[in-house]
């Protein structure tokens, strides 16, 4: 197997963050590194950011539901804010265990400008 076949078999993160939780996922990830960060620079303590991903089936299809629980732990002069967020996205499973959001055998619905529509 080639390498170019290899990365195109494989889950696609940039992807995954763009569309795990309607896309707001990757949002609260940044915002809650970007606070955290902060909170340690003023501080001098530290603090903690955590995603965790939970996988199950969902009953006998090819998904899965992915539960991601963001947690942080943001340092305060006198003690600590700590926060969790669990939200749930379902993907597909494809070849080699690619997960996308929409099933990759997925078929065109609409033909291109260029082409014509066998239906007259």
């Amino acid at each position: 197997m080639s390498i170019t076949t290899e990365r195109t078999s494989l889950t696609d993160l940039e992807h995954l963050f763009e569309v795990a939780d309607g896309g707001v996922l990757a949002q609260k990830f940044a915002k809650a590194l970007s606070d955290v960060a902060l909170a340690i620079s003023y501080t001098r303590k530290q603090g903690e950011v955590t995603l965790s991903l939970k996988i199950k089936p969902i009953g006998e299809s090819s998904q899965v539901m992915i539960d991601h629980t963001l947690k942080y732990v943001e340092p305060k002069e006198r003690g600590k804010v700590i926060e969790e967020d669990t939200t749930s996205t379902p993907m597909y499973v494809g070849a080699r265990g690619k997960l996308t959001l929409i099933p990759e055998t997925q078929q065109q619905l609409f033909a291109e400008k260029n082409e014509s529509s066998p239906i007259k």
